[in-house]
């Protein structure tokens, strides 16, 4: 059985070809233009969803590093997974409400005797808004086995502005 057979259309017994098909659909090089043009549709509308496919060599891509914040009555917290990398890779920026967590790596291998060479390098940037107000003398940055902590302590105005809503049954 072949691919024609199963198309209604395409068997020859009698039925004619749908009038939706326009008469440029017979020609090789625009099919091939369109179906490059919804491949590459298809691969940018997934680029937001962190796909392997479309990072660098480094493996950063969009969303990296992850980021998990918590925010409590007194302070927050934003803990960073930066596997790799070490704690002058890092850089932790805090200006006007907004953390910003930077980073980069640089790798490289020579081998002279196999003529190999090879270089890494992957770079990020996560902005954090806070939306709150912080003690900015206060903040402290922790790192330990590829994991950042910043602690951002609130102001005084900050934690009485928390209000707690009781929840009704």
């Amino acid at each position: 059985m072949s691919v024609r057979d199963l198309i209604p259309w395409g068997r020859n017994n009698g039925h004619q070809v749908p009038s939706l098909l326009r008469e440029d659909d017979h020609d090789p090089f625009l099919s091939l233009h369109r179906e490059v043009n919804r491949l590459f549709d298809d691969a940018f509308r997934s680029f937001g969803s962190g796909l392997p496919s479309l990072r660098g060599a480094s493996g950063f891509g969009a969303g990296w590093p992850s980021v998990e914040i918590s925010d409590t009555d007194k302070d927050i917290k934003v803990t960073a997974e930066v596997p790799g990398l070490e704690e002058k890779d890092i850089e932790v920026i805090l200006d006007d409400g907004v953390l910003t967590l930077k980073g980069e790596k640089r790798s490289q291998t020579e081998d002279k005797e196999k003529q190999f060479s090879e270089r890494y390098y992957g770079r990020f940037e996560r902005r954090i808004p806070l939306g709150t107000e912080v003690k900015e003398d206060q903040v402290d940055a922790t790192f330990k086995n590829g994991v950042l902590t910043v602690t951002l302590p609130k102001t005084e105005k900050a934690q009485s502005q928390v209000r707690r809503i009781a929840i009704r049954s």
